[in-house]
């Protein structure tokens, strides 16, 4: 989160475990996780991580938008506080949930306590001095249930804040979350103004349900993650199984950027990729047949109608490797 009182903080205290001095050092520390990282994404990352500015991270579903952030959290051992943004969300899931019927129980049990310090009292006036005296007794952090958003504010030290597919929540959430990125600032009514401590390293992500408002983008950086390339796509699937075969990992990514080139609901992302590349090990593939794909067809598509059209061009996605 952004803010101009706390842009002083020392970033040195921010990153306490891993010094992030360059963009190769995100890279490293990314790919270190299992995260094979572009040129782009480092880039963004690392200006997020130095400016102090949130990320907005946009593009196709299973590209890797939220294995980015929790990555992230584990190279620089960040605590990842996670807000999983849905239709409807207010804030008592994502800010904060004051416990009213617990501080009226507390207040039913020391009834007595009460009528015993306001009893001495020589007249109203005096009573009322009294009781505000236990304000702070009845209005505490002990009544008060933190989430997400108010835990990263609150922190001591940094944390990764995702706020995940942001693009769920209504436009209402949307506008509160603006004032919070902007303020780095939280009102409570029972407890006043919370500000951060430390400013976390914020990652939004979009699969583009709906249009985000301009004023939102605008305070952040933004990274669309789309398809990788095939080189990159190779370079993925060879950290996650290094005992694969170079030729069949050649010949399982080429299929997956041939089949995205047709005109089928869902393209296959980088998650699936890796699901069919788990599959035909699994299954001893040492060669990608039509058979084999026939068989496996499941793992990379989610529609008949998909299904078939992979299938009709099945010498085309299978062609040998040049």
């Amino acid at each position: 989160m952004q803010g101009s009182e706390d842009l002083g903080l020392s970033l040195s205290h921010a990153i306490m475990e891993v010094k992030i001095e360059s963009v190769e050092d995100v890279s490293q520390a990314l790919e270190n996780q299992g995260y094979i990282s572009s040129t782009e994404i480092s880039t963004i990352v690392y200006l997020a991580i130095k400016m102090q500015r949130p990320i907005m991270v946009e593009g196709p579903a299973g590209v890797g938008k939220t294995e980015l952030a929790k990555s992230l959290s584990k190279a620089l051992k960040l605590e990842l506080i996670q807000l999983q943004c849905y239709e409807g969300l207010d804030e008592t899931k994502a800010i904060y949930e004051w416990e009213y019927a617990k501080q009226l129980l507390y207040t039913q049990i020391l009834k007595e306590k009460i009528s015993e310090v306001i009893g001495s009292a020589d007249d109203l006036n005096e009573s009322i001095k009294k009781l505000v005296k236990l304000e702070d007794a009845f209005f505490s952090d002990h009544f008060l249930l933190p989430r997400p958003l108010l835990k990263a504010i609150r922190s001591e030290k940094r944390t990764v804040l995702l706020i995940d597919e942001v693009d769920k929540s209504d436009p209402e959430f949307e506008a509160y979350l603006l004032e919070i990125l902007s303020t780095n600032e939280i009102t409570i009514p029972e407890l006043g103004t919370q500000t951060a401590k430390s400013i976390p390293v914020v990652f939004l992500t979009s699969n583009n349900v709906r249009d985000l408002s301009d004023a939102l983008k605008r305070r952040c950086l933004n990274l669309y993650i789309d398809f990788p390339s095939q080189e990159l796509e190779v370079k993925i699937v060879e950290t996650k199984f290094p005992q694969a075969s170079k030729k069949l990992v050649q010949r399982l990514v080429q299929a997956i950027h041939e089949i995205r080139k047709l005109e089928i609901k869902k393209k296959p992302s980088i998650s699936e990729t890796l699901d069919w590349a788990s599959a035909l090990l699994t299954l001893q593939v040492e060669d990608i047949t039509p058979d084999d794909l026939q068989k496996t067809l499941g793992i990379i598509s989610k529609y008949k109608t998909d299904m078939d059209q992979i299938m009709e061009a099945a010498d085309k996605v299978l062609r040998e490797v040049s």
